[in-house]
């Protein structure tokens, strides 16, 4: 993926020298104002959702909103209601964009050897919007080259979901030129960038070791990748200064042992698994880490060979391996929510749906859990309790399209069709699809009776949906 990416080279200056560092952030910015940011991150979000793969995975998603906000009351950031997007790309790539999204490719937990060096991007990335930095460089870029606010959208949506062979060169002209200029940040921008992406880390309770040390992997991959320069390094070239000054600056913090949690190193292996060639492939990766006599994280090795076994279709091995997991950690979700997708894969729907409801009950309204046992419902034909609990998911997560369609799938399922139409529209107006909106919200509004508080609710959102349409067309 040829993401849009803030934070691939970063310059450091020694802690001592942080009072003289240029003050660039804060709410500036003069040329392109919050609204205008929100709107071009709605623009990046219809292109992704209509461009990229995603990874959809609810445990995955879980772990890396965890994470986020683990770091979020620490960053300087004016609006902390981010939009997370998770890119189905075995490549190293994180990308933020204007309007709080925060993007990061699969491939990122592949390359991250530890918690706190994954950890790392993250803070970098919310460093970069805090400071607003896409905007100051705009702001610097106006006089030479100055760009159309839909012109910029477009830079913006082709170089976070594009591949690398397209890229930025695809857009034609002067626009291009000035695009490739806004993405090569300015030495301040990363320095600043570099210095509060290190304090967040630390005030986080992480350490901003990881930062480095994720550098240096980068570097590695750089050289074996030889001719061919990885995306992320392509408009921002990370020497082996740039590293030695980040370690420099990072040094300055107490040395202090920070473990990783559990959690990190079973997604991680997780997502190994999905990433592997085969699950033949995965389960003999695994089986070989599990005989090493010095091998780390023992227990995430066996969750990752447990998850081959199942993608596998060894089913009663990738039981047994799980059951033994959870008897040392009862409570692990992770553990519990793997044990019912290979109960449902084994046709115990019963078990798995016991298993699933004991858990929600200690973990109120928890994601995975929830989502999975959606996948009982929908596999026992029980579409209108899945569609309850999509329901439920739909209004935790509004901006995640992908419910909206599972949740469109269980209402025709339980043969519910205003309540087809009405998830429909939830999903194309996300898509960008307004009018595909507007007709599935009259179809809606046809067929319930007047005056019903249904039908009052379905005719508010389809004039908010045909005001935005008309305002569309007259922009």
């Amino acid at each position: 993926m040829a993401g849009f990416l803030f934070w691939a080279t970063m310059t450091s200056a020694a802690q001592a020298q942080e009072a003289s560092l240029p003050s660039i952030g804060g709410s500036g910015g003069g040329l392109i104002s919050g609204q205008q940011e929100s709107e071009i991150g709605q623009q990046v979000m219809i292109s992704i959702r209509r461009s990229s793969p995603r990874i959809t995975d609810p445990l995955v998603y879980d772990y890396l909103n965890a994470v986020l906000y683990r770091l979020v009351p620490y960053a300087p950031l004016q609006d902390r209601d981010l939009t997370l997007v998770l890119i189905d790309s075995p490549a190293i790539n994180a990308f933020a964009v204007p309007g709080g999204i925060v993007g990061v490719n699969g491939g990122l937990f592949l390359n991250a050897a530890t918690e706190q060096q994954f950890a790392s991007v993250l803070a970098h990335e919310l460093a970069h919007l805090s400071q607003r930095h896409f905007a100051r460089r705009l702001d610097q870029q106006e006089a030479s080259t100055p760009l159309t606010i839909a012109g910029m959208i477009a830079g913006i949506v082709l170089s976070a979901v594009t591949q690398s062979d397209i890229g930025i060169a695809a857009i034609a002209g002067t626009q291009a030129l000035a695009v490739q200029n806004m993405l090569a940040y300015s030495r301040a921008h990363e320095q600043e960038a570099d210095r509060v992406g290190l304090e967040i880390l630390a005030t986080a309770g992480m350490d901003p070791r990881g930062m480095p040390q994720m550098f240096e992997i980068m570097m590695r991959q750089n050289r074996l990748q030889g001719n061919q320069v990885p995306e992320y390094l392509s408009t921002h070239p990370l020497t082996q200064s740039r590293v030695a000054d980040t370690r420099n600056r990072a040094e300055q913090y107490p040395d202090q042992t920070i473990r990783d949690s559990q959690e990190y190193h079973l997604i991680r292996s997780r997502l190994q698994v999905h990433y592997a060639a085969s699950p033949e492939l995965a389960v003999k990766t695994f089986e070989a880490y599990l005989n090493r006599p010095d091998a780390e994280h023992h227990d995430a090795i066996r969750y990752g060979l447990a998850v081959a076994y199942l993608r596998n279709g060894q089913l009663s091995k990738a039981e047994t391996l799980i059951r033994e997991l959870l008897a040392t950690n009862p409570q692990r979700i992770t553990f519990q929510v793997t044990l019912a997708e290979i109960l449902i894969e084994q046709k115990q729907l019963d078990a798995a749906r016991t298993l699933m409801l004991d858990a929600l009950a200690r973990n109120p309204g928890n994601y995975p859990i929830t989502s999975t046992l959606v996948d009982v419902e929908i596999a026992a034909g029980n579409g209108a309790v899945a569609a309850g609990r999509l329901r439920e998911l739909t209004r935790q997560m509004p901006a995640q399209e992908y419910l909206w369609l599972r949740l469109a799938e269980a209402e025709g399922m339980a043969r519910n069709i205003v309540g087809v139409h009405r998830a429909r529209a939830e999903y194309d107006a996300l898509m960008g699809d307004l009018e595909a909106a507007q007709r599935q919200l009259r179809q809606a509004q046809e067929k319930l009776p007047a005056g019903s508080a249904e039908r009052q609710v379905v005719s508010e959102r389809l004039a908010e949906i045909t005001n935005r349409l008309r305002a569309q067309r007259n922009g």
